[in-house]
This record gives structure tokens, C-alpha cells and sequence, in this order.
């Protein structure tokens, strides 16, 4: 999975935990639109400050779900269209 953090934006305080506990590889925010499918983080301000690309479908999954298992809930959760690009926003609530 490929992830990059958007220029000017500021991370959340909890983004250490999203690094240490998912496999990503940092790469320019345009590779990781040209993903297979998208997840969003939002930071206290719900600006979506991280992107994190996945090529499958199964790793997409692995990504949810570790996000799940940091406490983070999914805005989309239950809707199948994008928004802001992302099949997936998560932040803290």
C-alpha cells in the first residue's frame, strides 16, 4: 500500500499509530490516487490530511480493519459511493 500526507494539511495527533501499525510505503499524493481504491484520514480540523492507496481489494481490507483496531470510525461505512475520492474516510469521533 502506497500513502502520502497532503501538502499544508496537519496530521492528526494519532498518525504515529496509523504508520507503526500499517505497512505503507510513502509515495507523492498523485501515485497514490492512481490506486485501486482510496482511504482518507481526517485530522480534529476533518480536513483529510493522509491518503493511503490500495491496489487490492484484500489489502484495502487490512487496511479498514487495522484503522478499525486504532479506534478510528469510517464515515463511509455504509455507502458504496466515494466521497472526496475516498472509498474510505476515517478519523477520530
Amino acid at each position: 500500500m502506497k500513502t502520502s500526507l497532503l501538502d499544508g494539511i496537519k496530521p492528526a495527533k494519532f498518525d504515529k499509530h496509523i504508520i507503526a501499525n500499517l505497512l505503507l510505503d510513502v509515495a507523492p499524493a498523485d501515485e497514490v490516487r492512481q490506486e485501486a481504491l482510496i482511504v482518507g484520514v481526517r485530522n480534529a480540523d476533518g480536513e483529510i490530511y493522509r491518503l493511503i492507496g490500495a491496489s487490492t481489494h484484500n489489502s484495502f481490507m487490512n487496511a479498514v480493519e487495522e484503522l478499525f483496531d486504532l479506534g478510528l470510525s469510517d464515515e463511509l461505512q455504509d455507502t458504496d459511493e466515494p466521497v472526496e475520492g475516498c472509498d474510505a474516510i476515517f478519523s477520530e469521533q
